[in-house]
């Protein structure tokens, strides 16, 4: 009996239409077009503007877009899937709404979170359920208003994250084409460089914190630079050496889009040339959840049906990962 594999049939994003530039945030904070880009390649970002308005209504517009694109009806899927570090409230999922708004009625949803990890662990999380040979259409959504945590006084990190949502649709195959392997990690002392201090259990919102600032994004830049490099390195190597992948089978690297000092670091310790490293940073900055699924979207065209692709990301926790993807479209 041949084996199912799970593979992306289709790729859909949302952007919300309120464009962030380089030249607007140097009336907000004390920076410059040239030293934001220097540092992090992002000249301008997304950002969702609206009363009401939340990550479950980027995420619902890519996944009605994905369906029409697709050609099937919101009856028709089977499971929604959301990774999100800023659902619309704690419960309950941004993945439930998602569905309500999209008139996916006969699908259970849930959400996930590794911080930017998360896209590649729903993705393998999806991609075990369409194996099982149970769920036909499975939709992974990667969406986040990060504007709704970043403390937009704060230089050095208000000018990485934007807004967005991507959704993917996976469909059993029997030909050699989808998510082929894949290996992640954690590493949770890590969790200090990189996090969000109010908000949980631990420190349920309050006025002190509030006026503390704790619940936005704290971030150690530099320790958080080495350890992706790294760690996104090393277990796209991982994957390629298990598989027998030599850097000319890789058509893509598609890295999470943190920083283009990190995508530049990440590809030269690979060994692939930037012309084989997927990079749109420059356009939407970091949108953690959306970040690899936008890439496929935005590089769909220049894909080909066979190509292997090398997914890779880190994010906090910290965690991180590596995917060997056969596109397969």
């Amino acid at each position: 009996m041949t084996r199912l594999k799970a593979a992306i049939t289709a790729v859909h994003g949302h952007l919300p239409d309120y464009i962030l530039t380089n030249q607007e945030l140097e009336k907000i904070v004390d920076t410059t077009d040239e030293w934001i880009t220097t540092r992090t390649g992002i000249k301008e970002r997304r950002i969702l503007k609206g009363k009401g308005l939340a990550t479950s209504d980027m995420g619902a517009e890519a996944v009605k877009g994905l369906l029409e694109k697709r050609g099937i009806s919101p009856d028709e899927v089977d499971m929604v899937l959301c990774c999100t570090v800023t659902p619309d409230m704690r419960f309950p999922a941004a993945a439930n709404l998602i569905s309500h708004k999209a008139n996916i009625r006969n699908a259970f949803s849930y959400d996930m979170n590794a911080a930017c990890s998360g896209f590649v662990y729903a993705l393998v999380t999806a991609a075990g359920f369409v194996e099982s040979g149970k769920y036909k259409k499975v939709i992974v959504v990667g969406a986040d208003m990060m504007s709704s945590i970043v403390d937009y006084t704060d230089r050095k990190n208000c000018v990485l994250f934007g807004d967005a949502a991507c959704a993917v649709l996976l469909e059993p195959t029997e030909e050699s084409f989808g998510l082929m392997d894949h290996k992640f990690g954690t590493d949770g002392s890590g969790h200090g460089y990189l996090h969000m201090k109010a908000g949980g259990s631990l420190n349920p919102p309050s006025h002190e914190n509030i006026d503390a600032k704790e619940h936005y994004i704290y971030q150690e830049g530099q320790s958080v630079f080495k350890f992706a490099v790294t760690r996104m390195a090393d277990v796209s190597l991982d994957v390629m050496a298990a598989n027998q992948l030599q850097n000319d089978d890789v058509a893509w690297l598609v890295p999470h889009q943190a920083n283009m000092r990190i995508i530049e670091a990440t590809g030269r310790r690979i060994g692939l040339p930037l012309e084989k490293v997927m990079v749109n940073i420059q356009k939407y900055g970091n949108t953690t959840n959306a970040t690899i699924p936008l890439c496929l979207w935005d590089y769909e065209k220049q894909l080909k049906k066979g190509d292997n692709l090398i997914l890779t990301a880190f994010g906090g926790g910290f965690t991180w990962g590596a995917i060997w993807l056969k596109w397969a479209y």
